[in-house]
């Protein structure tokens, strides 16, 4: 019997010939990731546990992007407390305020992450590099401790679901569409702890913002991991992120054994939202346009690519964003917000009556940068909208695309890409 793709990562960095799900290994990490909340009690392990230095200072990455810039004395200190950690192993990858975006968006940009990789991140939304074809996934402060020291992680090897996307898209619908559907279908545990392999022809279509934004959010599905198998639009994406390191593609055995098979034509699926408090509450936007809204933030890990604040500025080119709504746009990373600026879109943004924040994951997790006050509802493309995600126990959150989001801060309500764009 064959391999998946994520069973073929985990065999080679476990040593092993061949894996089968339900097995429990140990395997060798290319890559351990944590940030400003879950880096500080992995430090304090680590030094705890009496060791003296790290597995290797070239592969451990350290950002503080939750809090950042910092937002009071607390996070202040915990950013400290990883800038001393970093001084003193001289870990390569600290990211300072200025340099450092948000982690999900900086690693891929950075080359830090290459196909059939095994990158672990004390972050569940680590998953996002299975976009590049790589096996990520999160994991606690204890195991992050863990690997700085060993540069090992345990892992029990997931079963695979394998995704087949068919049909052609609607306009304005994106991965973001596509991955809130499928867990409305699904629910947030209907993946409990398997793999999520995207393929199809539509997925091949799609643009790396999109694949980055389907795996990243596999996880809002239960599972452990997304992936989606290296192809022509990978390797032109990394061209110049190598940094001398090689990569061998790898491709599922068409003999591998999946623990389910589901088929999506996406023909019928137009632009969605999921209400509250759950990903898979998801509903076509058009039927929600009694739902107004307070606040509009667009960015974070989920969507914040530089393809998404094309998209957004697309639709607010010429509009302006309701007088009763804040709309904030954060770019994810330095780069990706000196290529809006190269772009015009920070000023279609501004000019719209938009805020532009510095990178920052900031609003999603309730951190700072747009907490809402009670009663106050929000269209975010962020990944979660649980109880108080984005701030008081009693205020809203509504996921969706960037194209929604941007129509939405302009009619003050939730709203479709064509009730605004000027023909």
């Amino acid at each position: 019997m064959g391999m998946t793709m994520t069973e073929m990562i985990l065999a080679h960095h476990s040593g092993k010939e061949e894996v089968s799900h339900g097995e429990f290994i140990k395997a060798s990490v290319d890559m351990a990731l944590g940030n400003d909340i879950t880096a500080p009690p992995a430090i304090d392990i680590f030094e705890a546990s009496g060791a003296s230095e790290v597995f290797d200072r070239n592969r451990i990455a350290l950002v503080p992007d939750h809090f950042q810039p910092a937002k009071d004395i607390a996070s202040a200190g915990q950013i400290k407390k990883m800038r001393k950690f970093a001084d003193t192993h001289k870990i390569s990858h600290f990211f300072e305020c200025g340099r450092a975006g948000i982690e999900h968006a900086l690693l891929p940009e950075q080359g830090l992450v290459l196909p059939g990789d095994l990158v672990i991140g004390a972050d569940s939304h680590t998953c996002t590099y299975g976009a590049l074809g790589a096996f990520s996934t999160g994991v606690g402060s204890t195991d992050l401790a863990a690997a700085m020291i060993t540069g090992e992680c345990w892992f029990r090897v997931p079963e695979t679901i394998k995704l087949e996307y068919n049909g052609k898209l609607q306009d304005w619908v994106s991965g973001k569409d596509l991955i809130l559907y499928f867990i409305s279908r699904i629910g947030v545990d209907g993946a409990r702890y398997q793999a999520l392999e995207f393929t199809g022809p539509v997925i091949s279509a799609l643009s790396m913002a999109d694949r980055f934004t389907m795996c990243n959010m596999a996880v809002e599905a239960g599972a452990k991991n997304g992936v989606i198998a290296p192809d022509d639009k990978t390797r032109n994406w990394l061209k110049g992120r190598l940094h001398g390191r090689k990569f061998k593609p790898l491709q599922s055995d068409s003999d591998a054994e999946y623990a389910n098979k589901i088929e999506i034509d996406v023909s019928g699926i137009g632009p969605v939202v999921a209400l509250p408090h759950s990903p898979a509450n998801v509903k076509p936007a058009a039927e929600c346009s009694d739902i107004t809204v307070d606040q509009v933030v667009i960015g974070s890990c989920t969507n914040g690519w530089i393809e998404d604040l094309r998209v957004a500025a697309k639709v607010l080119a010429g509009n302006h964003v309701h007088p009763q709504v804040r709309m904030i746009v954060i770019p994810a990373t330095p780069i990706i917000q000196r290529q809006a600026m190269r772009e015009g879109l920070i000023d279609t943004f501004i000019n719209a009556g938009a805020a532009v924040s510095t990178p920052t994951c900031g609003p999603c997790l309730g951190g700072h940068m747009g907490v809402l006050a009670e009663g106050e509802r929000a269209v975010a493309t962020t990944n979660r909208n649980f109880v108080g995600r984005m701030g008081h126990p009693n205020s809203e959150v509504y996921l969706a695309s960037p194209a929604v989001a941007a129509a939405s801060a302009v009619k003050g309500r939730v709203a479709v890409p064509d009730e605004v764009v000027k023909k």
